[in-house]
């Protein structure tokens, strides 16, 4: 599997049969990411939540792509159904099989609305993910969230990902310390950091986040930077 950062929330997995997933994809807003839309080339979207800076440019990639799959909760999926999209509406346990990859939707504690539009509208319970590949390995990204018990007794003891991607950045999410007994709990073999650094408010310097993480390698990749395991 290979994973690539963009910045922010966003990640591309790229499955050893070539299946492209994207989280999150805040592109052109990004102001870490360098990428256009039209440079992306995914076949399934992931969206965790309604903030812009996670529901980003889907609408724009799917309609560069019409057989693009996304991957949300129900309400996202019929909000994007209403825009032409192919989207599929999962919820909190569930899970769909794409070829060589299981995407499971898990809880995250955290506000949803889209708040890209005029009026914010209710978007549904903000989520995450869990990713696991046909060779065993397992990728769970966090999402928007605190941190909450159900991170040690559901994500870390039943799921037990190899690689968390959990956000730093304080304010709206976990701050580093927080983040740091998150990964306690889940105990993966590697720990990324995310949702840092993207804007002034959630400005945090990672290897801080790294020196306070004990039972796992913390991996700090650079934007576009691809990491294989």
């Amino acid at each position: 599997m290979k994973l690539r950062w963009l910045g922010h929330s966003a990640f591309e997995l790229t499955s050893n049969n070539g299946l492209n997933i994207l989280v999150d994809p805040f592109i052109q807003a990004n102001p870490a990411c360098p990428l256009k839309t039209n440079d992306v080339n995914s076949d399934v979207v992931c969206i965790t939540h309604g903030h812009a800076d996670h529901f980003g440019d889907v609408v724009e990639i799917a309609r560069n792509n019409p057989n693009l799959m996304v991957i949300s909760n129900y309400e996202i999926s019929i909000y994007l159904q209403r825009k032409g999209v192919h989207a599929i509406g999962i919820n909190y346990g569930a899970f769909i099989k794409i070829e060589d990859v299981e995407i499971r939707m898990l809880e995250a504690k955290h506000s949803s609305t889209f708040d890209f539009e005029i009026e914010t509208k209710y978007a549904g319970n903000p989520g995450s993910f869990l990713f696991t590949f046909d060779d065993g390995l397992k990728v769970f990204h966090a999402g928007d969230t605190g941190l909450f018990s159900d991170m040690k007794f559901v994500i870390g003891e039943i799921y037990n990902p190899d690689i968390a991607l959990l956000p730093i950045g304080n304010i709206f999410t976990m701050d580093p310390a927080e983040a740091s007994i998150a990964a306690s709990w889940i105990n993966p073999e590697f720990v990324i950091p995310m949702h840092y650094n993207s804007f002034p408010s959630i400005a945090q310097d990672p290897e801080k986040f790294k020196q306070s993480v004990t039972n796992c390698k913390t991996l700090i990749p650079k934007v576009l930077e691809t990491l294989e395991f």
